[in-house]
């Protein structure tokens, strides 16, 4: 004689997991059902804090800044060696600023405009 009864799979499992644990409980295997609920909240917590934590890194990391030759504004990770992407200069980041990088003994130099006026006879 059937009673007509029926479950949905999903709530299925759900009340497997319910009447095991409830067992274990009974038998004293408390401790193992514990042990397996904190492993399964630190595998559930673990791709949080990671992602949390790559996010922070890449905020102190990552600079953007203006190239000092031609003025394009890009990103780059601090203290490493880069190339402008749209100059091609290479350029060193150093104290979240992007810094020419040119061979030694080379002397950069910045042009300034000097006015001047006529002086007549």
């Amino acid at each position: 004689m059937s009673l007509g009864f029926t479950l949905n799979p999903t709530l299925r499992f759900w009340f497997s997991v319910f009447l095991v644990t409830w067992l274990l409980g009974l038998l004293g295997l408390g401790w193992l059902v514990q042990s397996f609920l904190v492993l399964f909240f630190i595998l559930m917590l673990t791709p949080v804090l990671l992602f949390a934590g790559l996010q922070l890194w890449f905020r102190w990391k990552l600079v953007t800044a203006a190239c000092p030759v031609c003025g394009f504004e890009f990103s780059s990770l601090n203290n490493t060696q880069t190339q402008c992407p749209a100059c091609g200069e290479l350029l060193m980041v150093r104290d979240r600023q992007f810094q020419r990088l040119a061979p030694p003994g080379t002397i950069d130099v910045q042009a300034v405009e000097v006015s001047h006026s006529v002086i007549e006879d």
